[in-house]
């Protein structure tokens, strides 16, 4: 009998999408058995990719630049875009070059928009880790002087009165011109080639379920969900869901690839000099 792989994810509508099919029974998953998922929040799993915790996992891929030696990214299940990047808000508008004195929220230490910001802004120092979800009312009750926003929170900061200062994917895409890689599906090494190949079919498969009949994902999606309104919802799946997810391609590789060496060159990365391209299973 084969040990069930132990997997997590995040809560947010983009991963409850695309796992729908997988942990319900509603694709053939070649064989593998998988446990009950941890469902949390993507820095919780972060810090768990770093010890090691889980087999399959979601994971920034600000996260992934320290651990893969440990694992590999799969060419199913991430989360990379156009339009789709962190926002950098406030309560009110302020000049960029203001903010490297200022407290600054972020969803993470390890999270990708915690690295975008140190290439965006890289003299801002006083950053102030804490969970995705309560950054908007950080900003707001002068907590903190702004805040890198993730998640479902792109859609709702209008509603407390705040502005966008920068909208660091769309520095990003014009840096460089490449989609912004934010979060991957991880396998551990350990599972070995055959295995993790099986995983990432298993995973294509729930992601093409998903957008077969993403009308039978919602009640799951909504039980999960921090954002309850069903249009901000299909937005938030709109936005993080894409081609991209069911496969990387030549792009999303090029993104990560990119993404990677600036984070090593800005000192944020182990020097790791593994080939994406030649261990992409």
């Amino acid at each position: 009998m084969n040990t069930a792989l132990s997997l997590g994810y995040s809560p947010c509508p983009n991963d409850t999408f695309m796992f729908y099919a997988l942990i319900h029974g509603k694709t053939v998953t070649g064989g593998l058995h998988f446990s009950e998922p941890l469902l949390s929040d993507v820095e919780q799993l972060n810090q768990w990719a770093l010890a090691g915790r889980l087999d399959v996992t979601k994971m920034s891929f600000h996260a992934f630049g320290h651990v893969q030696d440990q694992y590999c990214v799969l060419a199913a299940g991430s989360a990379l875009g156009r339009g789709c990047g962190p926002l950098l808000i406030a309560r009110s508008e302020i000049a960029i070059t203001r903010l490297s004195k200022k407290r600054i929220a972020i969803p993470g230490k390890l999270t990708t928009a915690a690295l975008l910001l140190q290439l965006f802004l890289p003299e801002c120092s006083e950053l102030v880790p804490m969970r995705f979800d309560k950054i908007i009312d950080a900003v707001a009750d002068g907590e903190v002087d702004g805040g890198v926003i993730i998640h479902e929170s792109r859609f709702t900061y209008q509603d407390k009165g705040l502005v966008c200062l920068q909208d660091l994917g769309s520095w990003w895409e014009s840096s460089f011109g490449l989609p912004l890689p934010l979060g991957c599906i991880a396998a551990r090494r350990s599972l070995g080639k055959e295995k993790i190949m099986a995983i990432d079919r298993a995973i294509r498969a729930s992601v093409d379920y998903a957008f077969l009949h993403p009308e039978q994902c919602l009640p799951y999606i909504r039980s999960h969900s921090q954002e309850m309104d069903p249009e901000v919802v299909r937005s938030h799946i709109g936005l993080y869901v894409n081609d991209f997810s069911r496969d990387l391609g030549n792009e999303g590789l090029a993104a990560i690839e990119t993404f990677l060496e600036m984070g090593r060159k800005a000192g944020a990365l182990p020097t790791n000099r593994r080939d994406i391209r030649e261990e992409l299973l």
